[in-house]
């Protein structure tokens, strides 16, 4: 598939002043860290990990590691022989180091160790349980905020835990039904120019749906992930409830896309339920599959329309790892201004194809939120037409201000136990401590202007 070039508005164009007046307006209403004060240590202690490579490594090993421990004394040995990697040791890890020397101080050690990992789960993962999560996603509700659960346990090996995961999701869409009708009315949360938008919104991963999808035998996967994917979303329109479809891995995409595009073109699908997908603005590819997805929206004429949700993309590692194994080219943008340009470019046009599809704009970028904001205001649009979408524990700040400021934001919200979020917990991480993360750059006290600066 030919990369197609992320088409760029010129350096001050008519959007540039109403995107700052935008940027900075949302910049003024972010909560104060002096009233969060464990925020603020957060803040730090992420500072702190992505300033050192070494530093870091030891935390992603412990929080791997964490689960498969047997005791505090074991957790505190293994934090002990993670620490010596690194090299230049604040106080608190020389401190640290000391205690592991003796019995007592590693139980000491390990318990503080066990907590600090389940303090940094509790910020991204709302609860272990869709029902242990109704009184959270109650709460954000009443403050303006709708949410997406998601079900963690990403990939399955066996027939046995895809049917699980199926129907771990039927009860999560059974859950979120029951909570629903509640909480108290939000025109602005519940309704755009398109018509009803589900209070009941479950993501679901494909990979999850069926341990057979390889990309070298994709109908055996698709044909398998269908028939547990069908039944879902048939459950989902008696309930009247929103089901977006992650998006994961490139091996993947292609029949990630065939199978939800197969099944809602089944008569019994044509007119619900709400259903969305994920357009990832990394891959290269991506505008040819902003295409692909609006050729479908269009033929398929659904009430309601898809939902596409805008993201950069969580799997950068991965994909660049497998493409140099290979001698690949990575399929995603290397440069972060070259992904923040692309996101822009892809804003415009979902934004300039609605009412063909809902647009969610997925970032925790100023920038890209502010433009994708002043972008759909030059076009003539109410901000009721755009859906911000934030992660929960990266994304809170900027879900607070948006709310504030009377923009519909969602929360993306994980369901699951600290084992199987494991692998979420740490893309969180790398995410949260990436030298070129807007978070890592905001954190460090760039200044507004700087944060709603073209990319360059």
């Amino acid at each position: 598939m030919a990369e197609a070039p992320a088409a760029e508005l010129p350096r001050e164009s008519p959007v540039e002043p109403e995107l700052r007046e935008v940027g900075r307006s949302l910049a003024t209403a972010f909560p104060s860290r002096a009233r969060h004060p464990l925020r603020a240590l957060d803040a730090k202690a992420m500072e702190r990990s992505a300033e050192d490579a070494e530093l870091r490594a030891a935390l992603f090993r412990l929080v791997d590691v964490t689960p498969a421990t047997r005791s505090l004394d074991d957790l505190a040995r293994h934090l002990g022989a993670y620490l010596e990697d690194v090299e230049e040791q604040p106080q608190p890890l020389r401190v640290a180091m000391r205690m592991a020397g003796s019995a007592a101080g590693r139980r000491a050690l390990g318990a503080a160790a066990a907590a600090s990992v389940r303090h940094m789960a509790h910020r991204f993962i709302v609860a272990e349980s869709p029902h242990a999560a109704r009184p959270v996603l109650g709460d954000l509700w009443r403050a303006g905020v709708v949410s997406s659960l998601d079900l963690l346990g990403e990939a399955t090996v066996t027939q046995a835990e895809a049917d699980r995961y199926a129907e771990r999701c039927r009860e999560a869409l059974d859950e979120l039904a029951e909570a629903a009708p509640g909480w108290p009315e939000r025109p602005l949360l519940e309704r755009d120019s398109s018509g009803p938008i589900p209070r009941a919104n479950l993501s679901v991963k494909v990979s999850a749906l069926t341990p057979l999808l390889r990309p070298d035998a994709p109908d055996r996967g698709r044909e398998d992930a269908a028939r547990r994917l069908r039944p879902l979303l048939l459950h989902a329109r008696e309930l009247d409830a929103h089901m977006h479809i992650d998006m994961e891995s490139l091996d993947s995409l292609e029949t990630t896309l065939e199978l939800v595009f197969e099944l809602l073109e089944e008569a019994g699908l044509r007119e619900g339920p709400s259903v969305g997908v994920v357009l990832q603005a990394y891959l290269r590819d991506s505008p040819a599959h902003l295409d692909r997805i609006l050729r479908f929206a269009g033929a398929a004429d659904r009430t309601p329309p898809l939902v596409v949700r805008l993201v950069k993309g969580a799997y950068w590692d991965h994909e660049v790892v497998e493409a140099r194994q290979h001698g690949w080219r990575p399929p995603v943008y290397e440069r972060k201004a070259d992904c923040d340009r692309n996101f822009e470019a892809l804003t415009r046009r979902l934004l300039d194809a609605r009412p063909l599809v809902r647009v969610a704009i997925g970032s925790h970028n100023l920038r890209s939120v502010a433009h994708a904001i002043a972008y759909s205001r030059a076009s003539g649009s109410s901000d009721a037409d755009i859906e911000l979408q934030v992660l929960r524990g990266l994304g809170d700040d900027l879900q607070h201000a948006l709310a504030a400021s009377g923009f519909r934001v969602r929360t993306y919200c994980p369901v699951g136990e600290l084992v199987a979020g494991m692998a979420y917990l740490v893309r969180r991480l790398l995410e949260n401590t990436s030298n070129e993360s807007f978070l890592h750059e905001q954190a460090r006290g760039v200044s507004v202007d700087e944060l709603l600066a073209p990319p360059a």
